[in-house]
């Protein structure tokens, strides 16, 4: 696997980001304790990025050309 230029590989990252989705949808996005307070990082954008690393990890694991490719067959019906 491919490290990216913090050195941590493609399944380490969406381990990371799952955790941070994770700790989202169980404590909130942000929250305020007297004057202190925290947002975590973007829902949307979490998943997002979910979606571009489980997309590399099964190109990294597809040994085809079109490994991910579907064919439809469409008779005129």
């Amino acid at each position: 696997m491919a490290e990216n230029e913090l050195g941590y590989t493609p399944q380490e990252q969406l381990n990371t980001v799952n955790e941070a989705i994770h700790a989202i949808l169980v404590t909130g996005q942000s929250y305020k304790i007297g004057s202190r307070s925290l947002t975590r990082a973007d829902l949307a954008l979490l998943r997002t990025m979910k979606k571009e690393l489980e997309s590399e990890l099964a190109t990294e694991n597809e040994t085809s050309l079109f490994g991910d490719t579907y064919v439809g067959v469409f008779d005129g019906r």
